[in-house]
């Protein structure tokens, strides 16, 4: 499941085999198996650079897209489109940032919602029951169209993932 959550969730994520080992704690023949498995099958791409072969999702694969749909659902991303962000307002977009961003489970969901004349009072009692929902905590900013340029400007491309953009 976690090289699943690394690569299929945000498609920007990529890793090499040593990076996986320190970031997961498990052996690194454990992780080789999985990345073979998955390359064979067609859903990862790979590439060197240097010594290291680094791994990321096949996006033009035909279960890409279904796998990913899958472990929005499982993490929850779902209920939080339909229960937080087609309720408040003037929404522009809405990224998820954090240990998922990087394709990391993790019991705390952090998003950044982008928009105009967002309901702050209504954001934070939707927020309360997606919580209780999901089963997970959420954290989160909010950046009116024009000032959340230069917060973003501070992520790497495998650091943000756009959930919602309208």
């Amino acid at each position: 499941m976690k090289l699943l959550l690394k690569f299929f969730l945000n498609s920007n994520s990529s890793s090499y085999l040593r990076g996986l080992e320190q970031e997961f704690g498990e052996s690194t023949n454990a992780i080789r198996l999985e990345l073979n498995r998955f390359e064979q099958a067609g859903l990862l791409t790979s590439d060197t650079r240097g010594n290291r072969k680094y791994f990321r999702a096949n996006t033009s694969h035909p279960l890409y897209h279904d796998i990913h749909n899958i472990l929005l659902k499982y993490i929850g991303f779902d209920q939080i489109i339909e229960k937080i962000i087609n309720k408040l307002g003037e929404m522009d977009r809405v990224y998820v940032t954090g240990n998922f961003a990087r394709g990391t489970d993790s019991r705390i969901i952090d998003l950044v919602f982008i928009g105009n004349r967002i309901n702050k009072d209504y954001l934070m009692h939707l927020v309360e029951k997606c919580e209780e929902l999901i089963n997970r905590k959420i954290r989160y900013l909010v950046f009116d169209n024009g000032n959340y340029r230069e917060y973003l400007k501070e992520y790497r491309d495998s650091e943000l993932l756009l959930l919602w953009k309208r």
